[in-house]
């Protein structure tokens, strides 16, 4: 695909640029690149607000446009909002999508996790049956999504990654970090804890094997939503 088949001038020049020079962060002003490219101004700024959206460029006011490193995040992200704004249905389909997704780069990903990360998923787990355990008990949500992004954070593959993460946006904003049951709990940091125990002795196929049956875990919460209710299944 040539820079020409994008749908914007802004679009094209920050492809073309990059082509040329990947490292170059600093963009020239709109009103230069008004003169450069021939579009005024007012057609640059609404062109750039669509590079924002999707998080290729930044613009303060003491240091200008800067060029972002690419990230499928932002794009995914603002697309699945609106998805489930307008139906949370959709996030079900997103959350198969998911699991699929996990279960088709686990070995990938937990062949490139360095020691370092195999202590940090160690010590997310311990963290997570310490406020299991704890008075009050409380839900390791911030251990939960830390966990699976960490087994995949070496991939060199930003839509895997990015998918992964508005995954995790999307699971917090259906309300589904809220308390489900301290039984139900205790099952799923079971397999985590069997996942991260396959990882770190090297038995990956026991690994696989555990965020397989955990992902099967269907458990229906009821989600509210003005005068209905949407069943929402919820997998780990």
């Amino acid at each position: 695909m040539t820079p020409k088949s994008l749908s914007s001038d802004f679009l094209n020049y920050l492809a073309e640029t990059y082509q040329m020079d990947e490292d170059c962060e600093r963009l020239p002003s709109l009103k230069v690149l008004s003169k450069q490219l021939g579009v005024s101004v007012s057609s640059l700024r609404e062109q750039m607000e669509v590079g924002r959206a999707l998080g290729l460029v930044e613009a303060k006011p003491r240091t200008g446009l800067r060029r972002l490193p690419y990230s499928f995040f932002p794009a995914v992200n603002q697309s699945l909002t609106y998805a489930i704004t307008i139906d949370q249905e959709y996030f079900l389909k997103f959350a198969d999508l998911r699991r699929n997704l996990e279960a088709a780069f686990w070995y990938q990903a937990v062949y490139l996790l360095t020691e370092e990360d195999k202590v940090n998923l160690q010590k997310l787990i311990d963290q997570a049956w310490e406020k299991l355990r704890g008075t009050p008990i409380q839900i390791p949500q911030f251990e939960h999504r830390q966990l699976h992004l960490t087994i995949y954070k070496r991939l060199d593959n930003p839509f895997v990654s990015g998918i992964l993460e508005a995954y995790w946006e999307a699971y917090e904003a259906v309300g589904l970090n809220l308390y489900a049951g301290y039984r139900y709990l205790e099952e799923v940091w079971t397999y985590h804890q069997q996942m991260v125990d396959g990882i770190c002795n090297g038995d990956l196929d026991a690994g696989y094997q555990a965020l397989v049956e955990h992902t099967d875990l269907i458990r229906h919460r009821v989600v509210g939503r003005e005068d209905r209710k949407i069943m929402v299944a919820q997998s780990d």
